[in-house]
C-alpha cells in the first residue's frame, strides 16, 4: 500500500510542476508586449529568456496528456473494462464540453462565443474517447496504435493530400498544425491541437502505467522509468542531429552558437513532432523517477496543484484574464479597445503588455493566489464521495 501512494504521489508531483509551468505560457500569452504580434521562438526576433520562457512551457501539454493515460491505467484497477470504457468516453464528452462552454469563454471573454477554441482539454477529451473504445481490446493493441500515431504521423510531412473533404478531415485530424473552421459571419472554431497525434502519447501513458500495478517491485520500476526517460532523450538528440525523420523544421545553422543552440531546440508543437515528443517525455519520465519517494516541503506544495489539476486549469484562465481586465483599464484603455478583429481576447490591445520581469511576477502572483483553492478544494474531494467528483 505504500509503494501505491508513493507512486500516485510522484505523478501528483510531475503533475502539479507543469501546472504552474502551464501558468506562465498563459501569463505570457496575455501580458507580454509582444505575446500577439510575434511569437518567442522566431529566431529573427527572439531573445534566449523570452525563447526559453516559451520552451519550457513545451513539457506540460505531452507530460499532462501522458499523466492522464497512467491515471486512466490506475483508475480502470478499481474498475471492470466495461465501467472503464463508459467512464473515460464520458469523461471525455465532458471535457470537450468544457472547452467548448467554460473554457473557451475564460479565454476570450466573449460572451457571444464568436471564436470555439479547441486547445489541450479538447484533445484530451478525444483521446479519452479513443481510449475508452481501445480498453475492450487489449494492452498490446492500444501499445501499438500509439506507437503508430506517435512515430507515424510524421510522415505526413512528405505526403501532399489531395483535394476532397476526406483528405481535409485526414489533415484536420493528424496532420495540421492549425485548422480554422468557419461557422459563418465572424464565427469560427480555432483548432490549435490536432487530435490523434496528441491521442497518441495518451495511449502509451495508458500502456506506461501497467508498471504502476500494485505488485510491481517499487525500485525495479524507478529504475524502468529512469532508464526511459535516458533512452527517449537519447533518441530525440539522436533524430535531431540525424535531422531527416520527425519534425517538419528541421534546425539549421545560425548567426551564432546561441541561436544555433535555440533552432536545435526549437521543435514543433502543432501538431506534436516526434522529436518534440521526445524532447519533452524524456525529462519528465526522469523527473517521475526522481520524484516517487519525494516527501518534503516542496514536493507538498506541488501535489496540493498536482491533485486537483481540472481545477486548477479552470480557475487560472479566470484569473488571468481578470487580471487582464484590471490592468487593462488602468492601463488607460477605453471600452473601444476591448474588442480587437484580430485577436480572439477581449481585453487585449495588439500593443498592450509588459516585459518580461513584469510577466514573471503576474505568474508568480497568479499561482500563489490559486494555492489555496486547490488545498481546499483537494481536502473537499478527499472528505466527499459525490459521483460527480471523479469528472473534476
Amino acid at each position: 500500500m505504500q509503494a501505491t501512494k508513493q507512486r500516485i504521489h510522484s505523478i501528483d508531483i510531475l503533475r502539479g510542476i507543469v501546472m504552474l509551468i502551464m501558468a506562465l505560457d498563459h501569463v505570457r500569452d496575455f501580458f507580454h508586449i509582444h505575446g500577439m504580434d510575434d511569437t518567442p521562438t522566431n529566431l529573427a526576433t527572439t531573445t534566449p529568456a523570452l525563447f526559453f520562457t516559451r520552451w519550457i512551457t513545451h513539457f506540460c501539454a505531452p507530460t499532462f496528456v501522458f499523466l492522464s493515460g497512467i491515471s486512466a491505467f490506475i483508475a480502470g484497477r478499481r474498475k471492470t473494462t466495461k465501467e472503464l470504457s463508459a467512464f473515460l468516453i464520458k469523461r471525455g464528452l465532458w471535457l470537450i464540453l468544457v472547452e467548448v462552454v467554460v473554457i473557451t469563454f475564460a479565454l476570450s471573454y466573449d460572451p457571444f462565443y464568436n471564436k470555439i477554441f479547441l486547445q489541450v482539454i479538447w484533445a484530451i477529451g478525444f483521446s479519452m474517447i479513443i481510449l475508452g473504445v481501445l480498453t475492450r481490446t487489449s494492452i498490446t493493441v492500444i501499445t501499438i496504435t500509439g506507437l503508430l500515431l506517435v512515430l507515424g504521423h510524421n510522415i505526413f510531412d512528405y505526403i501532399k493530400l489531395a483535394d476532397g473533404a476526406g483528405a481535409a478531415i485526414l489533415k484536420a485530424s493528424i496532420a495540421s498544425g492549425f485548422n480554422f473552421i468557419p461557422l459563418g459571419g465572424s464565427r469560427a472554431i480555432l483548432m490549435f491541437y490536432t487530435a490523434l497525434p496528441w491521442t497518441g502519447v495518451m495511449l502509451l501513458g495508458y500502456a506506461f502505467g501497467t508498471i504502476y500495478k500494485q505488485e510491481y517491485e517499487a525500485k525495479r520500476r524507478r529504475y524502468l522509468i529512469f532508464v526511459s526517460g535516458i533512452a527517449v532523450t537519447l533518441v530525440f538528440i539522436l533524430l535531431r542531429l540525424v535531422n531527416m525523420y520527425g519534425d517538419p523544421a528541421p534546425w539549421t545553422v545560425q548567426k551564432d552558437g546561441m541561436l544555433t543552440f535555440l533552432s536545435f531546440l526549437n521543435t514543433t508543437k502543432y501538431p506534436p513532432s516526434l522529436m518534440y515528443v521526445c524532447m519533452t517525455l524524456g525529462p519528465a519520465l526522469i523527473v517521475l523517477a526522481l520524484t516517487e519517494t519525494a516527501q518534503n516541503r516542496l514536493a507538498k506544495i506541488l501535489m496540493v496543484y498536482g491533485r486537483v489539476p481540472f481545477f486548477y486549469y479552470v480557475l487560472h484562465f479566470f484569473l488571468i484574464h481578470t487580471l487582464l481586465v484590471v490592468l487593462f483599464y488602468w492601463s488607460g484603455c477605453t471600452s473601444k479597445d476591448i474588442v480587437d478583429p484580430n485577436i480572439p481576447f477581449n481585453f487585449r490591445p495588439l500593443h498592450f503588455g509588459y516585459g518580461l520581469p513584469v510577466v514573471y511576477l503576474i505568474w508568480f502572483c497568479v499561482i500563489a493566489a490559486l494555492y489555496f483553492p486547490c488545498k481546499w478544494f483537494n481536502r473537499y474531494k478527499a472528505t466527499h464521495d459525490q459521483w460527480w467528483l471523479s469528472y473534476v
